[in-house]
């Protein structure tokens, strides 16, 4: 028996294995579809839902958000008292996200801020359970140390795309290529951070704040 297996046999296996009739998720996940819009996905939205719930946060902040995919999986683990702040430009996916949170009764625990999103949380400022990274990937290095001064000891600092669709593994030399290369070499590098990358999907990578 063979064991090798590949990305795509594991996500086929866990997607039966995760299916639910969660309609806010499979309406979010049908727009991606239609518009191939870049969303984490329910594997990696399931782990983010744990990883939030294992830790007790309470306070979430989401460097890109997009029309809030990742939020639902967010906002449902903070409970009612928690926040989840998120960052987009697009004025009409933030219309999306208050559409879709609302229709999961969760609109009252997100904040959405339409401006830049590492500009956002230096602006916020405060301590953080969570920071969520989802950013254009040639600023994902300077996303480092920012996370690391807003998250408390104990918190995570969550990234997606650390596979960045196979393009780590070919030697491609684009500019966010290049971005996601030189942050995952930093961020296991850096010695506040213990860091992981859980391969579902396209790589996430959980970094634990010392």
């Amino acid at each position: 028996m063979s064991e090798e297996f590949t990305l795509t046999q594991i996500d086929t296996y866990l997607q039966r294995l995760y299916a639910d009739a969660d309609s806010v998720r499979l309406e979010m996940e049908e727009l991606a579809r239609q518009r191939r819009f870049p969303i984490v996905g329910p594997l990696a939205g399931r782990h983010l839902d744990q990883l939030a719930r294992m830790i007790g946060a309470q306070r979430i902040f989401e460097l890109g958000s997009g029309y809030g995919y990742s939020a639902l999986y967010f906002a449902r683990a903070v409970g009612p008292a928690g926040q989840v702040h998120c960052t987009e430009l697009d004025a009409e996916n933030i219309r999306l996200a208050e559409m879709f949170l609302s229709e999961a009764g969760l609109w009252e625990r997100v904040t959405y801020h339409q401006e830049e999103a590492t500009a956002a949380l230096a602006r916020v400022g405060g301590t953080w359970d969570i920071i969520y990274n989802d950013i254009d990937k040639v600023g994902y290095p300077a996303t480092i140390d920012l996370a690391y001064w807003h998250l408390r000891p104990g918190g995570l600092f969550i990234t997606d795309n650390l596979f960045w669709h196979g393009r780590v593994f070919t030697g491609a030399a684009d500019a966010d290529t290049q971005g996601v290369i030189e942050f995952t070499r930093q961020l296991f590098a850096h010695s506040g951070f213990i860091t992981s990358i859980y391969p579902a999907r396209d790589g996430l990578a959980v970094a634990l704040r010392l």
